[in-house]
């Protein structure tokens, strides 16, 4: 039986530029613990035309969670200002408030 990534893998074989498909890996590989292939997948995205902004949410968390707190809101930083581009705003919140949970150190 296939893992939950693999099948992901073969489906973005067929659909390499698929959005979801491509967030769905990024998911899987924080699950396995291979932190950095995750974040250079969802780099990827918010690199996209349109930038995919939970990707830059995301990204935020994960940098958190692996004590990168200055990455975590320099994309988070990154991720409200695209997702007012993008006239988001229930994204822009949600980031924002998670960006002031991580305090702020004068940056």
């Amino acid at each position: 039986m296939s893992s939950r990534r693999e099948k992901i893998e073969a489906m973005l074989a067929d659909e390499p530029d698929d959005t979801f498909l491509r967030y769905s890996l990024a998911m899987e590989l924080d699950k396995e613990g291979e932190h950095d292939r995750s974040l250079e997948e969802l780099t990827g995205l918010t690199k996209d035309t349109p930038p995919y902004v939970p990707a830059f949410f995301m990204s935020g968390q994960q940098l958190a969670r692996l004590d990168r707190v200055n990455e975590a809101r320099a994309i988070l930083r990154d991720g409200i200002e695209e997702a007012r581009q993008q006239n988001d705003a229930h994204a822009a919140g949600e980031m924002s408030e998670f960006l002031a949970s991580l305090g702020d150190l004068g940056e």
